[in-house]
């Protein structure tokens, strides 16, 4: 009963000996540590974990003390998986016997900032749309005065001038537009991901042509419903600036992948998904600067002198009307964005 319980729970368990080697582990810990239990029977928990001294200690003071501990957000390296954070319980059973608890934290932890990062792009929506309205209505005001003001000059110096407020209040009026990015409902019709990064691969190749452009593409992924000009502006979008960051560098290897990928039962934001697609954009630049990661996607913010700041928001934009977001991960050598579209047909 009690080991049909056991497996059953989606907490990983582990049961250890006073040795802190492996007598037991139940399905969910198989899951998370990538091993199975007939194989790594009898291995000493350091072994497993990639010799984690940390998690040692705290296991050899439950013992000893015959006390349980708990240990939050803990950083573990299994030897055949990726780096995991964990909440961990320990709780000996007896001289010979303790239970490890392994609660994985990453997911829980990219919810969280997902969700922060879907908040804080929805008030910048607000934001931009009520400083939209108080700037274009001032803008309209000096474009029609200015057209009534040049009726009444004969002098052509003069109306040169009122042609220059003009133009300046159009391109204002443009700016402000394309800080609110699109502002059209998208048609959702089949899409095939790999046609439009084939599409963003020749127009990059064309305007970038020392770049180093990648594949890395997953065959099987089905289509997925979306508007095929939008996620072209947005995955040009992200590639670009990672070219730009790569030139502005005088990178002499710069390589830029395109990589795309099936996430199966994949949560965005509070919403899960039977079946994600995930499009990476991985350059081997220097890397996004550590002031700008948490503003990174607002509009009128770049790390680029002569850049408008409004390709990221943009492509931030669209995929948010793809029921997606965009991610990004970055260090020295090595940036890579995400971009996260569920699969599930959409209705307009």
């Amino acid at each position: 009963m009690y080991k049909r319980l056991l497996d059953h729970l989606t907490t990983a368990v582990l049961l250890l000996d006073g040795k802190l080697q492996v007598r037991w582990m139940n399905p969910a810990a198989e899951a998370l540590l990538a091993v199975s239990l007939s194989r790594v029977s009898g291995f000493s928990l350091d072994t497993l974990l990639g010799n984690d001294d940390s998690i040692d200690t705290v296991l050899a003071k439950a013992r000893d003390a015959f006390h349980p501990f708990t240990q939050r957000e803990a950083r573990l390296r299994p030897l055949n998986g990726e780096p995991l954070t964990v909440d961990y319980t320990v709780t000996p059973l007896s001289e010979d016997e303790l239970l490890l608890e392994l609660e994985p934290r990453d997911r829980l932890m990219q919810i969280s900032r997902e969700e922060a990062l879907m908040t804080r792009q929805e008030t910048i929506k607000v934001l931009a749309r009520g400083l939209a309205h108080e700037v274009k209505n001032p803008l309209g005001g000096i474009r029609g005065a200015a057209q009534l003001l040049e009726r009444d000059l004969h002098e052509p110096g003069l109306r040169e001038y009122t042609h220059i407020i003009v133009e300046e209040v159009d391109r204002l009026r443009d700016l402000v537009d394309s800080m609110l990015g699109p502002t059209y409902v998208i048609k959702h019709s089949p899409l095939n991901i790999h046609k439009v990064l084939e599409r963003v691969r020749s127009l990059l190749h064309a305007e970038y042509p020392k770049v180093d452009i990648r594949r890395d593409y997953d065959p099987s992924l089905p289509d997925l419903s979306g508007d095929e000009s939008q996620m072209i502006q947005a995955l040009l979008n992200v590639a670009r600036n990672a070219v730009q960051a790569m030139t502005d560098a005088e990178m002499t290897a710069p390589e830029l992948t395109l990589r795309t990928r099936a996430r199966r039962q994949f949560t965005l934001g509070a919403e899960r998904h039977r079946l994600v697609c995930e499009v990476g954009v991985v350059d081997n630049g220097p890397g996004v600067p550590e002031s700008l990661r948490e503003t990174l996607f607002y509009p009128m913010v770049s790390g680029r002198a002569e850049g408008s700041g409004l390709g990221l928001s943009i492509a931030q934009s669209i995929l948010h009307q793809h029921q997606g977001l965009i991610e990004c991960e970055s260090h020295p050598g090595h940036t890579e964005f995400r971009l996260l579209i569920p699969l599930e047909k959409h209705h307009d």
